[in-house]
């Protein structure tokens, strides 16, 4: 693994092979996501995005917490001016993070809390450890979730929920985030990142063009209205007609049947 954030702490690492790049938070015990940190999957993000050996990303914390929160020692000394000029950066790494064009999940064991929960809200899917918990608990610290979390659960989960949750700031254990559609998968702490990295594996053996266009109608699609959202999977759907990848595709299920087809990513 080489590191991208700091050379001296090692916060955030990169990993490539088989097409499936992991981004693993490194910033023991806690996975705390301090600026350092915020940086280091920031820059990460737009690694991935660039490189064309890379075809899904899977975000992890490692095998005992993903991550419990931003760097509450960190941010406690803020004034209101610092924190205008900081708040700007920590949306942007998020941000960074949810525009990776190509799949993203999210391998969670242990705690996702706060500013950690937000950074999976990033990711497409979320698997999750049994034992996990999960939870935006910025409002007993007399603050509200600032890295996405009141925009992106709520289209995830529902408007009434996601104010349920950010308006306690109760933690939620798997079974709970499953039952309300805020993870997809739940397996045992053990198999969390070996399941993400298998289904992963799985994604980056198709077509890598046809992926990023799916990825990007839906996410565009659910920022307008249906007739606007038809127009762009129209768009993307036509689009695909000039890859090497659809007539690869095409021709493989003519002669051989579905699922056949070696995709060149062109």
């Amino acid at each position: 693994m080489t590191d991208i954030a700091d050379s001296a702490d090692d916060v955030v690492l990169l990993e490539v092979s088989d097409g499936v790049a992991t981004i693993r938070l490194n910033r023991p015990p806690m996975n705390a996501l301090s600026t350092a940190v915020q940086a280091g999957f920031r820059d990460a993000a737009r690694e991935v995005n660039q490189r064309r050996d890379v075809r899904v990303v899977v975000l992890y914390g490692g095998p005992k917490v993903f991550a419990a929160g931003a760097d509450v020692k960190e941010m406690a000394g803020w004034d209101h001016l610092t924190m205008i000029e900081r708040s700007s950066v920590l949306s942007s790494s998020f941000t960074a993070v949810a525009e990776i064009t190509k799949p993203v999940i999210a391998a969670i064991t242990g705690y996702a809390l706060g500013g950690g929960l937000e950074l999976a809200l990033c990711a497409d899917l979320r698997f999750v450890g049994d034992n996990a918990k999960l939870g935006l608990p910025e409002i007993l610290l007399g603050i509200i979730p600032g890295a996405g979390g009141t925009q992106r659960l709520p289209r995830l989960v529902g408007p009434a929920k996601a104010k349920e949750l950010i308006f306690t700031g109760r933690f939620i254990g798997a079974a709970e985030a499953l039952d309300i559609g805020l993870v997809d998968r739940v397996v045992p702490p053990d198999d969390v990142y070996t399941e993400a990295l298998e289904f992963a594996k799985k994604l980056a053996v198709g077509p890598p063009i046809a992926l990023r266009a799916a990825k990007a109608a839906i996410d565009r699609g659910l920022e307008v209205d249906l007739n606007s959202g038809l127009e762009i999977e129209r768009q993307r759907f036509a689009e695909l007609f000039a890859t090497r990848d659809q007539r690869t595709g095409m021709e493989s299920f003519v002669e051989n049947g579905p699922g056949k087809a070696v995709f060149e990513g062109r």
